[in-house]
């Protein structure tokens, strides 16, 4: 039997007497007693450090915002060039400080070159020191031009649409389940966002309109995780008001245990597109915007798979704890008992005993009554005697005798 009564110990294959499984078994199984919720100040402490981190750099470095959110121009050439070569022909028209990268694709590789914004003539003489270096005329060079008000405009629209998910996503989980549910979740979700943007501000990646798209994308993948682990959590909640064999964090620590498996299933199985898709995209065929897109992906949807495991469950099991019902079963599993309250009586009378448990008689310095075992119990008759139920400390009630009635 588990620790909370919901489960069986099926750790044996057959009827008990086969060999123990190996961990895949269990895992498949979900057999594992992994012990998530009594280790949560430790992945806390964790999480706590990875964001201080990234908040700290954060606030010293920034992100590093791409063309679309700073405005600016960019510069496009196909052809084979040295990006040193290209950044120095760049610096000598006037641009000091600009992104250099090479691109690749079907057609080709192809150089870009993304810089502040500048007047007609800076962007006229970069044009025409690519097309030197490319071997091109100067209007095979593209040149396209941002406003930083396009890039402000995608940002305020991203932040309404995060504030109505998350206000949607908290409404149905508090309907579905409960509102510390909900709690739990905004928390992942919160670290989830915490952690891919401390990523980006620590690394340096660029942050871009797909960088956006994809973290938005995260969120509700990580509510699907979420809510994957407190199905199963309030599952087992509804056994444990019946069984009542152990506390809500244990419950809760089964429980993890018990989809472990699946979420790890679907954690792999999602991870691995996008990591391919980083991979040969960006990196074998060059597209820029499928690695700025698969990056996010992949930070978040690590980020999320880690905190519906090690960061929302745990946090719902200690607010579950600090009810007064989860409370008293804690107690009551672990062999603490709540005092007796006194009830009935006016002020200075003793406090009622329990009508379930007998208590001796106080001692009165006189030898045993007649009929008593000499220890001052009642005579042991092999249980004919009916029980003595006493309703206050000092007036005992004795059960009446029942009448013989005459037969007929």
């Amino acid at each position: 039997m588990s620790s909370n009564g919901v489960g069986t110990d099926r750790g044996r294959g057959g009827g008990g007497g086969g060999a123990r499984r190996n961990l895949f078994g269990r895992l498949y199984h979900g057999e594992t007693h992994a012990n998530f919720v009594g280790r949560s100040r430790l992945w806390f402490t964790l999480s706590g450090l990875i964001i201080l981190i990234g908040v700290s750099s954060l606030a010293a470095r920034g992100l590093n915002l791409g063309i679309d959110f700073r405005g600016g121009t960019s510069w496009e050439v196909a052809g084979d060039i040295d990006v040193d070569q290209a950044r120095e022909a760049v610096a000598a028209a006037g641009v000091a400080e600009a992104d250099v990268q090479t691109l690749g694709g079907e057609e080709g590789q192809r150089l870009r070159v993304q810089a502040e914004p500048g007047n007609d003539a800076d962007r006229n003489e970069v044009s025409a020191a690519l097309a030197r270096l490319a071997g091109v005329d100067p209007g095979d060079v593209q040149v396209s031009q941002v406003s930083p008000s396009w890039g402000s405009e995608i940002t305020g629209k991203a932040q309404r649409a995060l504030a109505i998910f998350l206000a949607a996503i908290t409404l149905y989980i508090t309907v579905r389940f409960e509102w510390k549910m909900a709690l739990a979740t905004l928390t992942a979700l919160v670290h989830d966002i915490l952690v891919t943007v401390s990523v980006y501000s620590v690394t340096g990646f660029e942050v871009t309109p797909a960088t956006v798209i994809a973290i938005l994308t995260v969120l509700g993948y990580s509510i699907y995780d979420g809510i994957v682990v407190f199905d199963k959590v309030d599952e087992n909640a509804q056994l444990l008001a019946t069984t009542a064999r152990s506390t809500y964090s244990q419950m809760v620590n089964d429980s993890l245990n018990q989809v472990l498996m699946r979420t790890l299933n679907t954690s792999i199985t999602a991870l691995i597109p996008i990591a391919s898709l980083l991979v040969i995209g960006s990196f074998v065929l060059g597209a820029a915007t499928l690695q700025e897109f698969a990056l996010a992906l992949l930070v978040g949807l690590a980020a999320s798979a880690y905190s519906s495991i090690f960061i929302a469950s745990p946090l719902l099991a200690h607010l579950k704890e600090r009810e007064p019902r989860y409370t008293a079963l804690r107690n009551r599993v672990e062999g603490r008992s709540a005092p007796l309250v006194a009830t009935g009586g006016g002020a200075g009378s003793p406090p009622a005993r329990s009508s379930s448990l007998w208590h001796p008689p106080e001692p009165s310095g006189r030898g045993p009554e007649p009929g008593s075992n000499g220890a001052g119990r009642p005579p042991d008759d092999g249980g004919n005697t009916p029980p003595t139920r006493s309703t206050s400390p000092s007036a005992p009630i004795v059960p009446r005798g029942r009448k013989k009635g005459k037969r007929r």
